[in-house]
């Protein structure tokens, strides 16, 4: 599948989003590598780090859809994990607001690359039309 974003006058294709969604990824692990070693955290980590990296993985599996129908729901399964990622990095702040700087940008970069999954699923199935 080849489709472009466009942001105002800036437009991303799939490899800007790939690229984006790999470096996010690393970002939160190594995020995660700084919280305390508390049972709080304990599964909130694996978690985010989980729903994070497969927010990636699987855009990039949904960049290799065999259909428009397999592309859209591959998307929706990066929507999904991306959500989830959001649910997990909002835990951490409430559990302790000291991290809600460290936080802030990891939520807005996961919150827009939702958004543009989004706005590709959208686009997606009204040309599958």
């Amino acid at each position: 599948m080849d489709f472009r974003f466009s942001i105002g006058d800036f437009v991303m294709d799939k490899e800007d989003i790939k690229k984006r969604t790999k470096k996010l990824a690393i970002q939160i692990i190594e995020f995660c590598d700084t919280l305390p070693r508390q049972t709080k955290y304990f599964v909130i980590e694996k978690q985010l780090i989980r729903s994070a990296t497969s927010v990636g993985a699987n855009y990039r599996a949904a960049c290799r859809g065999k259909s428009k129908a397999d592309f859209i729901a591959k998307l929706g399964i990066v929507e999904e994990e991306a959500d989830e990622t959001l649910y997990w990095l909002e835990l951490i702040v409430e559990l302790d607001n000291h991290y809600r700087e460290r936080v802030t940008p990891l939520y807005k970069e996961m919150n827009e690359i939702l958004s543009i999954v989004v706005a590709s699923k959208k686009t997606a199935r009204k040309n599958k039309k």
